[in-house]
């Protein structure tokens, strides 16, 4: 790849000339000559330099989203060629939602390893909407999502289903009725949730709507372990996935409320941009597919 391009993305990251020159064992000088150079090719400044800082400006941003994109195919492409004479080896950049990333990828990725161990996987944990967008901008070779999502750049396959079931604390008044726990007896309680964008916020909203619920409180989380936590210390109750409370159920730490109409079944799929694999990304569906995990609950 072009190093121009490189050293522009890493001076747009490091946001320093100087970082960027250790990154590349370079002299500032000549950093700020690729700069220069780059800006002259593309026609205008992408950099607002001060003795402070360096950001990108608008035309940067423009440019730097492009330049992580080449690299991202130039990288594949890359794998692709050496894939024809070489053996499965290499980085795989796997993106995956909360929920999945947390609780059941670290056992899939200790599995490859042990048998190969020449495969450098690195991982994103992040929203459904987060990794699908990096898919689709070639930021990541893969992405294991849950939910559903409109991208037609993606090609999208269905591997797994998990259950969504209602939690609360061992001691929670709901759980000591001695009547069945009704839908009216979920509106007045605090729900804890997810953010917008989630996977488990979509399943949240679902259940809302089929048993056309309007909770009065909510309080948002950005992940699943405060939500486990908090729901764990008493602080309201919350739709959580099966895979994520496995250790809390064994433990007694939380327990599920009976609801007719539930566990909501949820799917999980496998997002990658090009029909083109290397050997490792071949390597690592397949794990997925055949992962004795990855089946319905």
């Amino acid at each position: 790849m072009d190093q121009h391009l490189q050293v522009f993305i890493t001076v747009a990251e490091k946001q320093n000339f100087s970082r960027a020159a250790e990154e590349h064992h370079m002299t500032q000088p000549a950093v700020s000559q690729y700069i220069r150079a780059f800006e002259d090719n593309i026609g205008t400044r992408l950099l607002e330099r001060s003795n402070k800082y360096v950001r990108l400006n608008k035309a940067g941003e423009i440019v730097y989203h492009h330049a992580k994109e080449i690299s991202g195919l130039y990288t594949k492409m890359q794998h692709l060629v050496d894939d024809l004479t070489n053996k499965a080896t290499g980085s795989l950049a796997i993106g995956a939602s909360y929920t999945f990333g947390e609780y059941v990828l670290p056992g899939i990725i200790a599995n490859m390893q042990g048998i190969y161990p020449d495969i450098e996987p690195t991982v994103t944990i992040g929203n459904t909407a987060k990794i699908a967008d990096l898919v689709a901008n070639h930021q990541l070779d893969l992405g294991i999502v849950e939910g559903h999502f409109i991208d037609n750049q993606l090609i999208e396959e269905v591997f797994a289903e998990d259950a969504m079931v209602i939690v609360a604390s061992p001691e929670h008044q709901l759980l000591n009725k001695k009547e069945p726990v009704e839908i009216a007896d979920l509106e007045n309680e605090m729900w804890i949730v997810r953010e917008h964008g989630s996977g488990t916020r979509e399943a949240t909203e679902k259940v809302f709507r089929l048993f056309d619920l309007e909770p009065a409180k909510l309080m948002h989380f950005s992940s699943t372990q405060p939500i486990k936590e908090s729901v764990e210390a008493g602080l309201g109750i919350s739709l959580l996935s099966q895979w994520a409370i496995q250790k809390e159920l064994k433990h007694g730490d939380l327990k599920v409320i009976d609801i007719k109409g539930l566990p909501l079944p949820r799917q999980f799929s496998i997002v990658t941009k090009s029909p083109f694999q290397t050997k490792a990304l071949e390597i690592f569906i397949s794990l997925l597919r055949d992962n004795n995990m990855l089946t319905t609950l």
